[in-house]
């Protein structure tokens, strides 16, 4: 089967980090890597290439996937408008907004809505089309259509249990346009999922039930070592989480001589309490961390649940 995975634009009115950024769409390369084997597919990434109809007239899908943060709901049911004109064309959406609130993607236009991780879903769902076999959840709504459905499951274990690597050739055309300011080209890997914080502004700690899921440092070492690019993001929702596992994959990149500009997140506290994991980090290539300050006051901090001291000192 053809299978084509959409990364959609920013509205054009709408403020965003992809005024100043733009980081490869890894999540689709983790479902392109599930699939990939077996089917032929494609990833467009539209803040790029937005020429969507051209690929469509000329790729003929039998599938499309698209993904979707908040910011993206109005525009991912207009694509998927686009490619129910060729009524052939099974149109799947998910994401971060998908899993939280898939009420908002009901329309006639969207086939199968994914609400989790979609890795092991999105192979189900395309084996199953490949042998005309029912989808379960489905229920007539939309005259001539499905109505969309769940097709949802509990993560039991990571989806590096299977898929190393995401397999950026997919991406060779866009390679060298991602960045983040002077960090440029900029190539992305994920090295854990999820937050063990339960912040209430926050939705990541929700998308895996509230489970800190993580990958082996071998592993990493191993992905490390396949990209080009000088520049890594790690795209974590919380690299530093788990400071033991860090100071251990810091330890294996300087013993593996991979000399990288790493980016990632950082929670203030663990910043704080680990000045000496901070340091590690720097001698093998940290060269920026993204740090949350939301609030200074005790009050707000815990109106927010971020379970943080405005003063954390001390630690190693």
């Amino acid at each position: 089967m053809k299978i084509l995975l959409v990364q959609p634009p920013k509205p054009e009115k709408a403020v965003g980090g992809d005024d100043f950024s733009i980081f490869e769409p890894l999540a689709l390369e983790y479902l392109a890597a599930g699939i990939a084997g077996n089917h032929d597919v494609r990833i467009l990434d539209m803040r790029l290439d937005p020429d969507l109809d051209s690929l469509l007239h000329k790729y003929q899908p039998d599938a499309v996937g698209i993904t979707s943060y908040t910011v993206h709901v109005n525009t991912v049911k207009r694509l998927s408008s686009k490619s129910d004109l060729n009524t052939d064309i099974f149109t799947i959406v998910g994401g971060h907004h998908a899993t939280v609130m898939p009420e908002d993607f009901y329309t006639p236009y969207i086939d199968v809505i994914i609400v989790g991780e979609g890795v092991f879903l999105l192979r189900k769902i395309i084996s199953r089309l490949e042998k005309k076999m029912a989808i379960p959840g489905f229920r007539k709504l939309f005259p001539g259509k499905t109505e969309p459905s769940y097709y949802a499951t509990e993560i039991k274990i990571s989806i590096w249990t299977l898929f190393h690597s995401p397999g950026g050739i997919l991406l060779a055309d866009y390679r060298k346009l991602y960045s983040c300011q002077w960090m440029k080209p900029l190539a992305s890997i994920r090295t854990s999922k999820g937050c063990l914080f339960k912040c209430n502004f926050c939705a990541l700690w929700k998308l895996t039930g509230g489970r800190y899921l993580t990958r082996k440092p071998e592993y990493i070492v191993e992905e490390l070592g396949t990209i080009e690019e000088k520049c890594v993001f790690f795209a974590d929702d919380e690299s530093l989480l788990d400071t033991k596992r860090m100071r251990a994959l810091a330890d294996l990149i300087r013993r593996t001589g991979i000399r990288k500009r790493y980016f990632l997140y950082g929670r203030s506290d663990t910043i704080a309490k680990h000045p000496k994991l901070i340091e590690q980090w720097k001698k093998i290539g940290l060269e920026r961390v993204f740090v949350g300050l939301e609030f200074i006051g005790d009050a707000d901090l815990k109106w927010i649940r971020k379970d943080q001291p405005p003063k954390t000192t001390g630690g190693q």
